[in-house]
């Protein structure tokens, strides 16, 4: 089973590497770890930065709500299966709220007819609980953008991975966490299970190293790096998610189940080391500064790849926080045009879209943004700029007679302004160019 020499080992399989991953694709990951004889785990990671938001939101409506909306789905046929096979779950499931996951998780075990097992839950990320909105703004904005001018409606620090790894010391068969470190999930049981102190940097550094590698789930096994032609991957109907089978020196195999689609190659390995990489000589954490500088990738035989060379610093002072505020609503719609001259049926769609929006008394300094998806839509700016630019044969030949679908969006302070975008577009059923069809609108709250 184990290219680790024999040493005291551990399993670690992700389950999910987002809100709204697989629901099935623990279920060969569970009965894979099964067949170690040694510690084993099973990780989710479903959790945002604007999920974590929209909790907070729902938490406020219903202070027992604010959980992931995804944790039925995920553990419905997974609970069961992990606690008949002592597979230990670490989550991040609490979103807002991990004391309501934490209850929640028990009564899916008593609906399901599974043993109810001892839930453990960490809290203390949740700024708000220790500080007013004015306390977290006095702090300097490292990232993103400056505070934004709606009401704060979330702030949350990241954790490191030792709560994790106490809960684990109590017995817990399950911890639920609400916003940590992704890769803290992995470390955590790592803790807990090797006893590493906290002046272990390169030990500690091959933990965060290792969560960073498996928490995106099939990411690195071969289903974000999968490219026809170019990079090619089989079975991305059946991926299976990633396995890490680690030892106390930190040592470390990424793997996937057997009979299971995509792929682990020193490529995807490498692919996922560098996602959301900023500096590799100096990735921050709560645990460590992990430095990837040296870090090398071998492939040890189909689907088996060793990873080494982590190295670590102290971590900083200071933990990131992420926060978050209302930025009212979202109104977009869209409408598709095909056939002959298509592209400039599309086109004068948008412009009456524009015009329309530009004498209507909710325009206001809302921005209005309009896309034809088929014409340099993904990479243009606001004002179509590039599809402006295409050449004038474009609308005389057969790309011009091919199919858009024009998308126009706003957002806004007022709802009643987004809302009028989205019904603007509606209109072009009668009121605008030939042939549009398939309407699709929304107004939803924008954070």
């Amino acid at each position: 089973m184990s290219d680790l020499s024999g040493l005291p080992e551990i399993a670690i399989g992700c389950g999910a590497g987002f809100a709204g991953d697989r629901a099935d694709a623990a279920l060969p990951v569970i009965k894979a770890l099964a067949g170690y004889d040694c510690p084993r785990y099973l990780v989710y990671e479903v959790l945002a930065e604007r999920t974590l938001a929209i909790a907070q939101r729902l938490k406020r409506e219903d202070a027992g709500e604010g959980f992931s909306p995804w944790l039925d789905l995920y553990l419905q046929d997974a609970l069961s299966l992990c606690l008949e096979n002592h597979v230990r779950i670490v989550a991040n499931f609490g979103s807002a709220n991990p004391k309501a996951a934490a209850t929640r998780i028990q009564s899916i075990a008593t609906k399901t007819g599974c043993r109810v097992p001892k839930v453990a839950y960490v809290l203390g990320d949740d700024l708000l609980q220790f500080m007013s909105a004015d306390e977290v703004l006095k702090h300097d904005f490292i990232e993103g953008t400056d505070a934004g001018s709606g009401e704060l409606l979330a702030a949350n620090a990241y954790l490191g991975a030792k709560p994790i790894a106490d809960a684990l010391e109590t017995g817990a068969e399950i911890v639920i966490v609400g916003r940590s470190t992704d890769s803290a999930m992995v470390l955590g049981p790592l803790l807990h299970e090797f006893g590493w102190s906290q002046d272990t940097l390169d030990l500690i550094a091959a933990g965060i190293m290792a969560g960073h590698l498996i928490e995106c789930g099939s990411q690195i096994t071969g289903g974000y790096f999968a490219d026809p032609g170019f990079k090619d991957v089989e079975g991305l109907d059946n991926t299976g998610f990633p396995i890490l089978e680690m030892n106390a020196s930190g040592r470390m195999v990424i793997t996937k189940p057997e009979n299971t689609g995509g792929v682990v190659n020193r490529q995807t390995v490498i692919e996922q080391l560098l996602y959301e990489i900023h500096d590799p000589s100096s990735y921050l954490t709560p645990d460590v500064v992990l430095d990837l500088s040296k870090v090398a990738v071998d492939e040890l035989g189909e689907n088996r790849v060793e990873v080494t060379g982590a190295a670590g610093r102290q971590p900083p002072s200071t933990l990131k926080a992420t926060i978050c505020f209302d930025s009212g609503w979202l109104g977009e719609a869209e409408i598709s045009y095909a056939g002959p001259n298509a592209l400039a049926r599309a086109e004068l769609a948008a412009d009456v879209i524009r015009k329309r929006i530009a004498n209507s008394d909710l325009a206001g300094n809302n921005a209005l943004r309009i896309d034809i998806l088929g014409a340099k839509a993904v990479h243009d700016d606001d004002s179509g700029s590039q599809r402006q630019e295409l050449p004038g044969n474009l609308r005389e030949d057969a790309d011009g007679n091919g199919e858009y679908r024009v998308r126009a969006a706003t957002r806004s302070l007022n709802k009643a302004a987004a809302q009028a975008v989205a019904n603007e577009v509606m209109a072009l059923y009668c009121c605008g160019p030939a042939g549009g069809g398939g309407v699709r609108q929304s107004v939803t709250p924008q954070l």
